[in-house]
């Protein structure tokens, strides 16, 4: 049974790179593929994730407004990214407004992972997932 919770999700992180260059990476195939997914493919009103481990997420893009507003339906919860730039490069700011509490605290914890994996790959060029179907989420792994 799940509970309903009004628990928004916020979090922030501080980026060296413009909000132009992580808008990118959001926003393409080629971007979500070096720190979200192992694959991406867009669609007429979204995006389609493929992770290591097989599984697929349907991403409906809600708002595009190019660099600093992208509001989707990720995992069914309402997620807002918005970037304000900043001296040096952008914060980039989530909101998550899931209403399951269940999922609530993979959620939290999963932004998380998913914030500096985006912060690695944007402003350092490096991939901190580990790309084995065997080694996540679901088996608790922070780096699937």
């Amino acid at each position: 049974m799940k509970i309903a919770a009004e628990i928004p999700i916020v979090w922030r992180v501080a980026l060296a790179s413009p909000p132009e260059r992580v808008f990118a990476l959001l926003d393409t195939d080629e971007g979500r593929q070096r720190f979200w997914a192992a694959r991406s493919a867009a669609t007429a009103d979204g995006f389609v994730l493929t992770f290591a481990d097989g599984r697929e997420a349907r991403v409906e893009v809600l708002e595009r407004r190019a660099p600093t507003r992208l509001v989707l339906r990720y995992f069914g919860a309402e997620v807002e990214l918005e970037l304000d730039a900043a001296d040096p490069g952008c914060v980039l700011e989530l909101r998550d407004h899931g209403r399951e509490l269940l999922d609530w605290r993979d959620r939290h914890a999963g932004w998380v992972s998913w914030l500096l994996t985006l912060k690695a790959a944007v402003d350092f060029g490096v991939d901190l997932r580990n790309g084995a179907p065997h080694r996540s989420w679901d088996q608790r792994f922070v780096d699937p």
